[in-house]
């Protein structure tokens, strides 16, 4: 059992917590990509350390579970 400001949390209610922000990134991630290929904007990202800017519309690939 976890005591987060006052609050009892045991580990599954966590795991369960960090599997729902996790999916809401990843959801809020792949949208991001979605409308910025469709508007034909770039993002800016980090690869191996290193940042580059890449269109939006090559990275489509990498979020829709298909590439």
């Amino acid at each position: 059992m976890l005591k987060v400001k006052h609050m009892e949390i045991n580990k599954s209610e966590l795991d369960e917590f960090a599997d729902k922000v996790l999916q809401g990134m990843t959801e809020a991630s792949r949208k991001l990509v979605e409308e910025s290929a469709a508007n034909g904007r770039s993002l800016v990202i980090s690869e191996d350390g290193e940042v580059k800017r890449i269109p939006a519309k090559d990275l489509l690939p990498r979020v829709s579970g298909k590439g």
